[in-house]
């Protein structure tokens, strides 16, 4: 009986962390490649640069708009919508993450940080 018991304990256990882990989103990293993959997969993208406007201003992203890190807390909460695949960009990643697992967080899911940021890109940039 007490083995059968720890058995469906085991799991229910079991079947709640794996419905937990499929349901909960987390924030993905990709790198430059696989943005321009999404870029051009036809599905809407939000690119939300968070460098300074100056560096903004000198070359980013095609269709990415501006954000810039500080003050951006508030902002991204505010502009973003938990419905938008939304990317952020940065000089190398860190600033993407913060941001990216912010709004992971609050209930967005799909969510991502571009790898070593603007640093990285290989990609076309426009002014």
């Amino acid at each position: 009986m007490k083995k059968i018991l720890l058995l469906g304990v085991v799991t229910v256990m079991g079947t709640m962390m794996t419905v937990t882990r499929s349901v909960a989103a987390d924030l993905i990293t990709v790198d430059g490649t696989k943005l321009q993959t999404m870029m051009a997969d036809g599905k809407p993208i939000v690119i939300v640069d968070v460098r300074e406007p100056e560096l903004f201003a000198k070359g980013h992203i095609k269709k990415a708009i501006n954000i810039p890190y500080n003050g951006a807390k508030p902002r991204v909460l505010k502009e973003l919508s938990p419905k938008d695949r939304i990317m952020f960009v940065c000089h190398g990643g860190p600033m993407g993450d913060e941001l990216g697992k912010l709004l992971v967080q609050s209930g967005y899911k799909d969510v991502y940080n571009l790898a070593g940021g603007m640093r990285k890109w290989e990609g076309e940039v426009v002014k």
